[in-house]
């Protein structure tokens, strides 16, 4: 259990596992996906191709879409490219690993997905039945053009009645069948040789430029995301206080209200109570929440992170955010977590 405990913690604080994770998640369900369908060619002239390529290339569109839904860096990739440059220059070096990153991932599943249909070979004999060359296979030739191009509809259903226990079908869907196994292989060789070399020429450039890239894409990233978990315990701290600043005043008003019906015959005065806001504050010592009592201030907020995200440098002189949100000082002595979430 504490191991299990442990690997969920590194999977929840680590964003490139997680994507790795999703990305093996969604191979897996490929492979699933691709052994569960019940492929059926329309073995029609006009409709082979059609559906055969259909079958080929639209499942992994979809996969390669729901991969980058999956990728939380797709929609960090477009916020940082699209952003106002504010205090802080953007680096198209940062944008293109970015790119390149949720890209591999999301090509994973589609990349399985064609390389199983490829070295299944259903598809491609449907897709190019009609296409074979009639001259390759001998019992062809004493066929006019068109039996010939209704016998190759037919090849991929080998129930159908026109070939069954045909030698001809037998041989060009073997022939079919074989070459696309061999450009299945042909491409997964491919992939291994680039990934090999990619993995083993890397160490011998210079890793500066791709450790600076890494780095601050991964720091946009954890900036996000510490910035909404932090936005969410400023509008849970914030209602809270809203709350109670409510159930004050209406203390307060029926406090009023008591006073006037039975002070005179009680002939004492009620003994104030501390305001529960007030003491909420002491305790928990949020001072950052007090400056920011209004939503136009909230909105003021997150229209500066927006349009003008601080620089790079944590010497910089402060008052990039304007006067108006002045809660930096007392952050410090209060709450330094919170402070490096909400300085910006």
């Amino acid at each position: 259990m504490d191991k299990f405990r442990m690997l969920f913690q590194h999977f929840q604080s680590s964003s490139e596992s997680v994507m790795n994770g999703v990305c093996l998640l969604l191979a897996v369900v490929t492979v699933k996906l691709y052994s569960s369908f019940d492929f059926n060619c329309p073995c029609l002239e006009r409709y082979n191709a059609l559906y055969g390529l259909g079958l080929l290339l639209t499942p992994p569109l979809a996969l390669f879409l729901c991969g980058l839904l999956a990728n939380r860096q797709s929609v960090v990739l477009v916020e940082e490219w699209r952003r106002p440059p504010g205090h802080r220059r953007k680096d198209p070096g940062i944008i293109r690993y970015m790119c390149s990153s949720v890209l591999q991932r999301a090509l994973a599943a589609p990349l399985v997905w064609v390389l199983l249909a490829l070295l299944d070979g259903k598809c491609f004999v449907c897709a190019f039945s009609n296409s074979v060359d009639p001259g390759k296979f001998q019992d062809l030739a004493n066929m006019t053009p068109s039996q010939m191009q209704l016998f190759l509809a037919k090849v991929p259903c080998k129930e159908d009645e026109l070939v069954k226990d045909s030698p001809a079908r037998k041989a060009v869907s073997r022939y079919l069948r074989c070459l696309s196994q061999a450009i299945g292989w042909s491409v997964t060789l491919l992939l291994i040789v680039l990934a090999f070399l990619a993995r083993c020429l890397r160490p011998c450039f210079d890793q500066t430029v791709f450790l600076q890239r890494r780095y601050w894409s991964n720091y946009v990233d954890l900036e996000q995301k510490l910035f909404d978990e932090t936005c969410c315990e400023h509008a849970r701290d914030f209602a809270h206080r809203c709350v109670l600043h409510f159930f004050a005043s209406m203390q307060s008003e029926m406090r009023a209200r008591a006073l006037r019906w039975e002070g005179h015959a009680r002939g004492h005065d009620h003994t104030p109570m501390p305001e529960p806001q007030e003491e909420l504050d002491a305790e928990r010592g949020k001072a950052h929440l007090r400056a920011i009592s209004s939503r136009e201030q909230v909105d003021q907020l997150l229209s500066t992170w927006y349009s003008r995200k601080p620089p790079l440098d944590l010497l910089a002189a402060p008052g990039l955010l304007g006067s108006s949100l002045s809660y930096r000082a007392p952050t410090v002595a209060t709450d330094a977590r919170l402070t490096q979430h909400t300085d910006v």
